[in-house]
């Protein structure tokens, strides 16, 4: 006898043609008429908290180039994963975001997990958020979603479901459809940007983590390289869009108006593609340009364009912008050459104990694989990691796009669940600090159970160090809770599964690194550091 088609089965059958069958989760029991009988050409990820759940498939959904559906519980659950669907919506990945709501019958009288006002929990952190009036809309619910998550500029949605509307007799559902990803910038715009990038005499860009995202790596360089133009990092960058090691690379811009405003000084036209106008952090008055500077700002959101405090702006997918800029700008082989970042990589003649980040990151370049991954969550020595491990490849670098930590631990997980489906080995190396490495540390169990090569190292330098840089910055002393001491971080991670270690030097440090690549599960080295006073 066949089985009764229900709201459930159809939707899961959209679930397949839509190429949706991983599910990263924490279920609840709202949740479970959806996860019953979980099918078994499904994936079912789990995470043991919302947070990590919602940072593992942003990640997940960064490299495998497509949506990745989430599933966590009710109001409370949704409420955890909050802080991380931040940074996605920041990053533009594309999620699909469902929890379970209360049976129809009882919410009209406030239950217990009744998910109240569904629809606004989540957001501004959303692009879309839902309930259904009736269970048979449920699927094309789902169909929107995809095509709200998918459209650009991407982002997360969000889906609340009453816990029996799965049930639900629904004969069938065939209206799917497929959505642009990419938009076209104006021609004549785009044409008047290429003019006064050729006419510059001294241009600048700053390609932000929209080119990357776009694939628009190498036409990036190419770009760059045509102009002869100085290259710098967007401020608090969450993917790398231009190698590090390039000779036309100055650099990141900094964080405030004054750093940045001074780092432009001497260019009389900068170009932003595919990065806010600036992300910035902390307030340190000055100048938002020099002098003189004119701005052009490419990038695929509107909200970003409309936030910028100075330029001229063009909406259009910057990858796509940058091909059609190849074409339009004359060459500037003429002008001089910007000087190349520099990179003084001053070591000690003898090693520290503790150790410094430098000594820390300069034994991680001897080690690292070409083609590792990194995912910072480091925030006080971002500095000395580009200095020492330069990125110097397309999708080979990430970090949280909205500041809250908590988020590199499980995304480090989704980048290697990623690889692993697309056939692709490579080491993912987490860059954490001691205080970060304290908000996910679940995380670690997942990447456990599935015998993930991803190779964690925590410095461990007693402290929320970025927190007492911006203590003194900002003349703020006496600040409680910024000390950690007392944290056996080692002993945390061999009790959700995996392999780790307490090291002291840098030999120590090679040694277990090196062992760790062979591994075949996952590695978590603690390094005692130094505090490292960060860049401001």
């Amino acid at each position: 006898m066949a089985e009764r088609s229900t709201v459930r089965s159809v939707t899961y059958d959209l679930l397949r043609t839509l190429g949706l069958t991983t599910v990263f989760g924490n279920p609840g029991s709202t949740e479970q008429p959806f996860l019953q009988d979980f099918p078994e050409d499904f994936t079912y990820v789990l995470a043991l908290q919302e947070a990590s759940v919602i940072a593992m498939a942003d990640a997940f959904a960064q490299v495998a180039g497509r949506p990745a559906l989430v599933n966590v519980h009710s109001s409370a659950g949704l409420g955890n994963a909050v802080g991380n669907l931040v940074a996605a919506y920041h990053g533009n990945t594309p999620l699909i975001v469902t929890s379970g709501q209360q049976h129809r019958e009882l919410v009209p009288g406030d239950p217990y997990l009744a998910n109240r006002d569904a629809v606004e929990l989540p957001r501004p952190w959303v692009k879309w958020s839902y309930e259904p009036a009736r269970a048979e809309d449920v699927p094309e619910a789902f169909m929107r979603a995809y095509a709200e998550a998918l459209q650009p500029p991407a982002g997360p949605v969000y889906l609340s479901i009453p816990m029996d509307d799965w049930k639900r007799p629904l004969s069938g559902f065939t209206r799917v459809r497929t959505v642009s990803t990419r938009t076209a910038p104006d021609p004549r715009r785009l044409r008047a940007f290429a003019e006064r990038l050729s006419a510059s005499r001294r241009p600048a860009l700053v390609f932000g983590p929209e080119v990357d995202r776009g694939g628009g790596w190498d036409g990036a360089v190419a770009l760059a390289e045509k102009l002869r133009a100085a290259v710098y990092g967007a401020p608090l960058l969450d993917r790398a869009s231009f190698p590090e090691d390039h000779p036309l690379f100055g650099g990141p811009l900094g964080l405030s108006v004054r750093t940045i405003g001074d780092r432009l000084a001497g260019h009389d036209l900068v170009a932003v593609i595919g990065a806010e106008v600036f992300r910035y952090y902390p307030y340190v008055p000055g100048d938002y340009l020099p002098a003189g500077t004119g701005l052009l700002q490419i990038t695929g959101n509107p909200r970003v364009a409309a936030a910028a405090r100075v330029g001229d702006s063009l909406l259009g997918d910057p990858g796509l912008a940058i091909e059609l800029l190849l074409d339009l700008v004359e060459d500037g082989s003429a002008r001089t050459a910007p000087d190349p970042m520099p990179r003084p990589r001053v070591l000690p003649p003898a090693p520290n104990s503790p150790l410094t980040p430098p000594e820390v990151y300069a034994t991680l370049s001897r080690v690292r694989p070409a083609d590792a991954v990194i995912v910072n969550e480091s925030t006080s020595t971002m500095a000395q990691q580009l200095e020492w491990l330069p990125t110097t490849r397309s999708g080979s670098f990430f970090a949280t796009a909205s500041g809250g930590i908590g988020w590199g631990t499980p995304a480090a997980v989704g980048v290697a669940l990623a690889d692993r489906e697309r056939g692709v080995r490579r080491t993912v190396v987490g860059l954490i600090g001691d205080g970060s490495f304290q908000y996910s540390v679940q995380a670690l169990y997942t990447a456990a159970r599935h015998e993930l090569p991803v190779v964690y190292v925590v410095m461990r330098n007693h402290e929320y160090s970025i927190l007492k840089s911006f203590a003194v910055l900002e003349e703020t002393p006496g600040v409680p809770g910024l000390d950690l001491p007392g944290l056996d971080i080692a002993s945390v991670a061999r009790g959700f599964g995996c392999h780790a270690v307490d090291v002291e030097t840098t030999e120590d440090l090679e040694r277990e690194f090196k062992a760790a690549l062979d591994a075949g599960t996952t590695t978590v080295i603690v390094v005692p550091t130094q505090p490292q006073k960060a860049m401001l």
